[in-house]
């Protein structure tokens, strides 16, 4: 391919060539466009046949062959897909751990509130004792009393 773009820089840039030159190179870019477009087409050939189409012409060796490449494949596949799982795992792991983390804070930070609370609630339970009101229920007129 890396040829095929020189020479045309070189025809491009020259304008110099014959015309024998000029279709000779022509001939050589055909030959390599057939070529191409034949490795293509095997390539399309074998990526059909790999997909489970067209099999009916295959030979046992070149089923067997197919089958050991699907194998290779899935073999790849799994151990990229377990790498990826494990990855995950790592990663819920650490989120894990600062999950713990926080929340211990925060229950630090919930018990040093309620012992506030506590202490709060007792000094206010502590001087509501301390005052007595006289609560007597009298029924009928209000008297003087001593």
């Amino acid at each position: 391919m890396q040829k095929t773009i020189e020479r045309y820089h070189k025809y491009a840039k020259g304008g110099q060539t014959s015309n024998t030159e000029g279709e000779q190179n022509l001939q050589q870019l055909k030959g390599e466009s057939e070529i191409m477009s034949q490795k293509i087409e095997l390539i399309q050939l074998s990526q059909r046949k790999l997909l489970g189409y067209g099999l009916s012409s295959c030979t046992l060796d070149e089923l067997q062959e197919i089958d050991s490449q699907l194998e290779r494949s899935l073999r790849n596949i799994r151990a990229r897909k377990a790498e990826l799982f494990m990855e995950n795992i790592e990663h819920l792991k650490a989120k894990e751990r600062l999950l713990k983390e926080e929340n211990e804070r925060l229950c630090h930070q919930m018990s040093g509130q309620e012992k506030e609370v506590v202490t709060h609630c007792s000094q206010n339970s502590q001087i509501s004792s301390e005052i007595d009101v006289e609560t007597e229920l009298f029924i009928g007129l209000p008297e003087m009393r001593c």
